[in-house]
């Protein structure tokens, strides 16, 4: 099945549930559905593609620091090269991992094939490249907000 999107009672997105949970909290009535697949139904319910719940959950988990992950650098960056702005499959280490740099969020940007192997072993700056953005540490919520 397919992952529903979740939203709090105040609309912003919380994250995805699976369809199994979703149901669940459509029968228990913590949620409602707030867009729909227009030609199926779940018993008294519409097939649901969004919820939202019925009271506001404070989601302040939501504004921590979020787990390093490559998905989420990709995220994080919008798909979008840090150096050309093209569209970014691969992620690249500002500081090479050979020379000591790190799988972290403020040493990792996302880059196109042709940027990071332009750059290769070197620094930005070596390979005469300039990042347009610095590289950051995203909350859960940038990330999810991102995810679109």
């Amino acid at each position: 099945m397919t992952a529903v999107a979740l939203l709090n009672a105040s609309y912003e997105p919380l994250g995805t549930v699976t369809f199994q949970h979703a149901v669940r909290m459509l029968v228990r009535q913590v949620a409602t559905v707030e867009e729909a697949h227009d030609d199926r139904m779940i018993g008294p319910h519409p097939w649901p593609r969004v919820i939202r719940l019925v009271r506001y959950v404070a989601a302040t988990w939501m504004y921590r620091p979020a787990p390093y992950s490559r998905r989420g650098v990709l995220l994080r960056d919008g798909h979008r090269c840090a150096y050309c702005g093209s569209r970014a499959s691969t992620i690249d280490h500002v500081l090479p991992r050979s020379r000591g740099g790190a799988w972290t969020w403020a040493n990792t940007v996302a880059a196109c094939e042709r940027c990071n192997h332009r750059k290769g072993n070197r620094t930005p700056t070596e390979a005469g490249l300039r990042l347009r953005r610095a590289p950051f540490v995203p909350t859960r919520a940038q990330l999810v907000t991102a995810r679109g």
